[in-house]
């Protein structure tokens, strides 16, 4: 595409820079906002509607360069996409506790099902003791938050009455707020939300960034806990009929981005907004899912902290011929990973030991290339 095909571009184009090379500890390259993380380059990428007009690789010392050209609307939005990946994350403030949210190294989060048909563990913690006891294991594992679901959101699965959902996960919230963890509520219902803040939960983790129920973005509102925003497509029951995209990464990108932009019109701070691209969730199982995996640092432009969830996952079973969710405990070490050298700030994951283990040592190297360049 030459410069004066770029000047025909309208106003409804759009412009994605995607970082790439990802290097901790480096004085080279673009700076992000995650402590000793930066990137060597860059996709920039243009497209109006499905059509991309534009898509090829620069250095990111050739950035200022390779915008000139670029229409003023199409450059604003990649100058804006660079000011929120070199921004810092601060910390959340979560209600009902003094220490805040922190990002300055990445957090685990625990998956505790209280479902009798959750994909990997349904079944195993629906009694409400054995739940709080394996709430307790993980405090015990070095976990940083615990996600307390009562609904399973898996392929396929149906609804729960929130009623029902209610009475699974809020005396397990109540149980474990004494303990001093900070504590998640994985629902999409806003009874349930308003429920479980109540009873001691610090964090609303909605599948369905706040679509699925007409009242969930009024029960956002009215705490001041943090919101989870992940992006799925369909329902749980039908997600996987026939997922669809343009381009998977873009797709995402901007649904998340238009979730962001609909919670702050309706006032919710966009430092209380975490965002989740939604492995798995209405996703082709192993082309969507890995391109999503591997462009993981593009959702840091979007300027909110990034969750990825990729325990256990169908597309490591297809990969690998595992059929058995709760034997890929490999695979998701791997992917949690993966996630950590791309900076995401909260792994979410069924395997806690293992990936508190797995991911201090990946911070700790990370630390020591800070320490080598003098930052």
């Amino acid at each position: 595409m030459t410069v004066d095909d770029l000047e025909k571009l309208t106003d409804g184009a759009r412009a994605y820079l995607v970082p790439v090379g990802a290097v901790w500890g480096t004085l080279q390259g673009f700076a992000s906002g995650i402590p000793g993380l930066a990137f060597s380059a860059f996709r920039l990428i243009v497209r109006e509607g499905a059509d991309v007009q534009l898509d090829h690789s620069v250095s990111a010392d050739s950035l200022t360069a390779a915008l000139a050209p670029l229409p003023l609307t199409v450059r604003v939005q990649a100058e804006a996409q660079l000011d929120r990946l070199a921004a810092p994350r601060p910390p959340m403030a979560l209600p009902g506790r003094d220490a805040p949210l922190g990002f300055s190294r990445p957090l685990v989060m625990g998956v505790l099902n209280v479902t009798p048909d959750s994909f990997s563990d349904g079944g195993k913690f629906l009694d409400t003791d054995a739940a709080i006891r394996r709430g307790r294991q993980m405090r015990a594992e070095g976990v940083d938050i615990i996600d307390i679901g009562g609904e399973s959101t898996r392929p396929g699965a149906t609804p729960v009455w929130e009623g029902e959902e209610a009475e699974r996960v809020v005396p397990v919230i109540e149980a474990l707020a004494a303990d001093g963890i900070p504590l998640s509520v994985d629902t999409r219902h806003s009874t349930v939300m308003t429920k479980a803040v109540e009873a001691g939960a610090h964090i609303i983790n909605d599948v369905s960034a706040l679509t699925y129920d007409r009242d969930s973005m009024k029960a956002a509102v009215a705490t001041d806990a943090p919101i989870i925003l992940m992006h799925s497509q369909g329902t749980p029951k039908t997600m996987q009929d026939a997922p669809d995209y343009d381009d998977v990464l873009l797709d995402v990108y901007d649904y998340l981005e238009t979730r962001i932009e609909a919670c702050v019109a309706a006032g919710i701070d966009r430092n209380r907004l975490i965002v989740d691209p939604g492995i798995g969730f209405g996703k082709r199982v192993v082309q969507d899912n890995l391109a999503l995996m591997n462009g993981l640092a593009f959702f840091h432009n979007l300027g909110c902290p990034v969750l990825l969830g990729a325990s256990r996952k169908r597309f490591i079973g297809a990969i690998t011929g595992e059929e058995e969710a709760d034997k890929r405990m490999p695979g998701s070490l791997t992917a949690a990973l993966k996630g950590v050298e791309q900076g995401m700030q909260i792994v979410r994951v069924h395997d806690v030991a293992e990936t508190v283990q797995a991911v201090r040592l990946a911070q700790a190297m990370h630390d020591a290339a800070m320490m080598g360049t003098g930052a």
